[in-house]
């Protein structure tokens, strides 16, 4: 009896325990998409770093140290697309936040009639093509289109805006009527998310106290909504960093490569012109750098914790 117990113990001690077996199937499911990312994302961010620090073209690649960020500090072009990128990020974003915030406070109202079609109408844009939408854009803002035509007739300009090749502010405020209007609704959808989930009950207390809607806005939600305003604020900092789009469809990056981003020169460099594979890939790494710098500085502002 003693050597059958002793076996049994044996045996039973091999096997693995409910939690070993449910870290293996995690471990299971995870190790795909972990490698995926690692050679899809990671490795390529190791090969461009490398390549920052490289110079020439094709094949011919040496090792050129520093001198391609050296040269940033030179390039004239960079430096104007580094302030579009900051001009786009300045303006652009706190009107959009402020608008989708106000936006998700009015259409979460439950009483709101035909409140579904309202919100689908504002996150529409989001999901429409971006040629169409470039396309729809230079028709409206050409000379002689729809917003010109609208504009004189309400006695707010004399003569047609050139607002794709007139100048730099022109474009610039193109670029960022576009950004507004194809990205509010996107943030909007997070913030009615998040006002959905504030238990009404705060409301009524606060409505018995004598708070009116303003307060109510001010001490309830905005102060629920602050780990959303912080998600969102990163996100639209990170994506105009980033943006390409609007700037190589909508304006070509002129005048005179005074609406151009950072990413759309990287583009230039790369393809359009003769490659400089080392010197997009160092501007690539500054913003990148740059993102991670203002990503930190909101969470450093944004989460107390």
């Amino acid at each position: 009896m003693n050597r059958v117990e002793t076996s049994r113990k044996t045996h039973t001690g091999r096997k693995l325990t409910l939690y070993q077996k449910q870290n293996l199937v995690g471990w299971a499911f995870l190790i795909p998409a972990t490698l995926l990312i690692i050679w899809m994302c990671f490795y390529p961010m190791l090969r461009a770093l490398l390549l920052s620090f490289q110079s020439g073209t094709g094949a011919r690649m040496s090792f050129a140290g520093l001198k391609n960020y050296a040269y940033l500090l030179k390039d004239g072009i960079f430096i104007q697309t580094l302030k579009n990128n900051f001009i786009y990020l300045i303006i652009q974003v706190p009107i959009m936040l402020v608008l989708a915030l106000a936006l998700a406070a009015l259409l979460n109202n439950p009483h709101l009639r035909l409140r579904g079609l309202y919100r689908t109408a504002i996150f529409l844009p989001c999901a429409t093509s971006l040629v169409s939408v470039s396309l729809i854009f230079r028709a409206m803002f050409a000379v002689g289109g729809f917003v010109n035509i609208t504009l004189m007739k309400l006695g707010l300009i004399q003569t047609d805006i050139n607002w794709i090749n007139g100048s730099g502010e022109t474009a610039r405020a193109l670029i960022i009527i576009a950004l507004i209007w194809r990205w509010t609704g996107y943030n909007m959808v997070f913030y009615l998310s998040g006002l959905q989930s504030i238990d009404s009950t705060l409301y009524e207390a606060a409505y018995i106290d004598g708070a009116n809607r303003f307060q109510q806005f001010r001490r309830i939600t905005v102060p629920l909504l602050k780990p959303t305003i912080l998600l969102t604020a990163i996100l639209s900092t990170n994506g105009t960093l980033q943006l390409f789009d609007e700037s190589y469809n909508l304006t070509r990056g002129g005048p005179s490569n005074l609406s151009m981003t950072m990413s759309h020169y990287i583009y230039r460099m790369s393809f359009e012109t003769v490659p400089k594979f080392g010197y997009a890939a160092a501007m690539s790494y500054v913003i990148f750098i740059l993102v991670a710098i203002l990503a930190l500085l909101q969470m450093k502002v944004g989460d107390k914790r």
